[in-house]
């Protein structure tokens, strides 16, 4: 694994590179998170190949456990890919709600990941 750091509009914002899933549980999210906080990462960048694909099937409640350590510490996460083979309501509706609040982001590239963390 790989932390590329980015610097934009003052914000330090990790963007992780792998070829391996790097978050599995709710604890590897949590580590991920904690590793970058203490680097002074508040805004992460995590690609979807990179997250375990049940994440996305709601249901399991891994998505839920995950964004919710985020969300509690304030860190900013975007988690870019494409999501067009996600057509479930669930997810869909959660994927836009997430996009609205701005705390967590879902979206198709690097560049716009870091427009909206920034």
């Amino acid at each position: 694994m790989e932390i590329r750091a980015h610097k934009v509009n003052g914000e330090r914002i990790a963007e992780i590179l792998s070829d391996d899933i790097v978050i599995a549980d709710a604890g590897d999210g949590l580590d991920l998170l904690g590793d970058l906080y203490y680097q002074e990462f508040d805004r992460i960048i995590v690609h979807e190949r990179n997250i375990i694909p049940e994440f996305f099937d709601l249901k399991t409640g891994i998505a839920g456990e995950i964004l919710q350590k985020f969300s509690n510490y304030r860190v900013r996460l975007a988690i870019v890919g494409n999501f067009d083979a996600y057509q479930g309501k669930s997810i869909r509706d959660f994927m836009l709600e997430s996009n609205k609040a701005g705390q967590i982001n879902f979206v198709d590239s690097t560049a716009t990941a870091l427009e909206r963390l920034a």
